[in-house]
């Protein structure tokens, strides 16, 4: 029998929006905006998530949190089904008027929940990471629960097209009048403000993202052996987190090991950013495939150069040439060769480069247009007035 979208149920104020996602972090990292306009608005924005440090800066933004058992990168089926029970119950007491899904498990086993607590949901792949990277039988698992799970939400929405058109190729879209793309998730351009180049004696790039394998961290310090040898005034920075449950995480020893050879400097952990851009000439990203980056999208708003794959979700953000480089995926020889153009420009066209980059995130990714989508969609969805008063203004 074809799955019917969930009725809506009755609310009484506040109305209530759930982010569910594996991680705390990414939600506090790439939803700020998101959830200043629903608090501004009065609703309830409730984070379900497992534990981290961030639960404490949510709240300080006005979420409540709730911690989630999610398994990122176990493949234990009472695993994931403890997952789907809790969504479930959460759903039955929470009674949101609609829930956003983020990443891969919160996607598949969230939309179920929310199907059979009769809740309106949204399911946003941010990436689709391993399940099409990899060729193996947990990715084979991963597409027949995604062409399971996916005739639940109400809507589904892919950052680039490519991700969208991977999904219909593969035929995960019970509904794909269902599908919507959302062209990334933006930037505050407000926040990430162009700033000089550092004007230092050392070239300095930097990598932030999580530390996975499939970020192609390897291939960046192999880059780096190569170029220490022509450029020995070139520094090759990391920032992000080390040991994350993800199949792809890169482990301490690892860091350890790159550091003590003279190679990398890794700076850690950060909740700001923008010190590191800041301080870098070019920004780097050799991933095997993304959504869309915020990395290179606040890279390229503060002005700075990037190099990055010729792989979805990096795409969308460089334009070859004009606002960064683009390299072969899996390839360090590309890398090394994309990174020397970096460092053998001038600094005039080094500059130039990252105003073009400004341009484009603010003509193409500005976080305000993703929030206004957001908030068409709830409008849409819930009916609630909260979400109108916008719409009569924009009309206005």
């Amino acid at each position: 029998m074809k799955p019917t979208s969930p009725s809506l149920p009755t609310h009484a104020a506040p109305l209530t929006v759930c982010l569910v996602c594996n991680t705390g972090f990414a939600i506090y990292t790439y939803r700020q905006g998101l959830i200043r306009m629903l608090v501004a608005k009065g609703v309830r924005v409730i984070v379900l998530a497992p534990r981290d440090r961030t639960f404490a800066l949510l709240e300080a933004m006005g979420c409540v949190c709730i911690e989630l058992p999610v398994a990122s990168k176990g493949t234990n089926p009472l695993a994931d089904l403890r997952t789907l029970a809790a969504l479930y119950r959460h759903y039955r007491t929470i009674r949101p008027a609609v829930v956003f899904h983020y990443t891969i498990k919160p996607n598949i086993y969230g939309s179920v929940a929310a199907w059979l607590a009769r809740v309106p949901s949204i399911a946003v792949t941010t990436g689709l990471g391993y399940v099409f990277i990899q060729k193996s039988r947990a990715a084979s698992v991963a597409k027949a629960l995604y062409r399971f799970a996916f005739r639940f939400p109400n809507e589904v929405w892919f950052l680039n097209r490519d991700d969208h058109q991977a999904f219909l190729n593969e035929r995960l879209l019970a509904h794909p009048d269902r599908a919507k793309l959302l062209h990334g998730e933006g930037v505050d351009i407000d926040q990430f403000v162009l700033t000089p180049l550092p004007r230092a004696q050392a070239f300095t790039f930097v990598l932030i993202g999580r530390l996975l394998w499939d970020k192609g961290v390897a291939e960046y310090v192999e880059a780096a052996r190569i170029l220490r040898r022509r450029y020995p005034q070139a520094r090759f920075q990391l920032l992000g987190p080390v040991g994350v449950d993800n199949p792809s995480a890169i482990a301490q020893t690892d860091v350890d090991g790159w550091r003590k050879e003279g190679i990398i400097e890794y700076l850690g952990e950060a909740h700001d950013v923008r010190p590191a851009i800041a301080g870098a000439d070019c920004v780097v990203l050799p991933s095997y495939r993304e959504g869309v980056p915020r990395t290179l999208m606040e890279a390229s708003a503060m002005g700075r150069p990037i190099v990055a794959t010729d792989v979805p979700g990096c795409r969308e953000v460089v334009a070859d040439g004009v606002t960064g480089l683009l390299c072969e995926v899996k390839n360090a020889q590309s890398l090394a060769a994309k990174l020397a153009q970096v460092l053998e420009m001038s600094e005039d066209a080094r500059r130039e480069m990252g105003l073009r980059g400004r341009e484009k995130v603010t003509t193409e990714f500005d976080e305000a247009l993703v929030v206004e989508r957001y908030r068409q969609t709830l409008f849409a969805l819930t009916g609630a007035a909260v979400f109108e008063q916008d719409e009569a203004r924009s009309a206005a």
